[in-house]
């Protein structure tokens, strides 16, 4: 007899109606891949497992509360702040001795994958919401962010009137500020789109 498998959707009412076996169901699906990616950035098990676990216990704490309409995407983004702050720490508490501090200082500058990685994983979640936007606010995003337009060459380049496109540029920043509520993710966000 085969188990009936529920989208994300589904799983998410279902946990937010306190079923527990819906909270199972979503943390066998999630684990495995959220541990894998959190490993690859702090490379510790028992940070990574932390972390994950913390993810999860903050959903079920949370559930009442929370308004998700991606639990990949949620489940994504907070797995990254998690590292992130992980990492902070990290950063913040290492303090080495070091003879010949030229050459430590020229190896820990050469790290820029792992930033390059985050800026790409965070791209990509914004990239997720950014789909979820009407075509048109999300055209008008894109012209304003990444091709730097200015509103006036907005409207006369769609058509549109200037009030419009101010509209649309507040209308998808706030739906993006709901889904990155983290200050810190948003500020590293906003540098992203200027």
């Amino acid at each position: 007899m085969s188990e009936l498998v529920f989208t994300d959707i589904e799983l998410w009412e279902k946990i937010k109606l306190d079923d527990k076996k819906a909270f199972d169901a979503l943390f066998e699906r999630y684990w495995s891949p959220m541990y894998i990616s959190t490993y690859n950035y702090l490379r510790d098990t028992a940070m990574s497992t932390e972390v994950v676990h913390d993810v999860f216990l903050n959903i079920w704490e949370k559930r009442k509360e929370f308004q998700i309409t991606s639990l990949k995407g949620y489940l994504t983004a907070s797995a990254r702040y998690h590292v992130y702050k992980c990492l902070k720490e990290r950063r913040a508490s290492a303090v080495l001795y070091v003879e010949n501090y030229n050459e430590e200082l020229s190896v820990k500058n050469g790290n820029e994958g792992e930033e390059r990685l985050m800026r790409h994983d965070l791209e990509s979640s914004i990239e997720d919401h950014l789909l979820q936007l009407p075509k048109r606010c999300r055209e008008i995003f894109l012209l304003s962010r990444i091709r730097q337009m200015t509103n006036d060459e907005i409207a006369i380049h769609l058509g549109v009137s200037k009030r419009t496109v101010e509209n649309q540029i507040t209308h998808a920043l706030k739906f993006l500020r709901l889904h990155f509520k983290n200050i810190a993710v948003w500020v590293f966000m906003a540098g992203l789109l200027r």
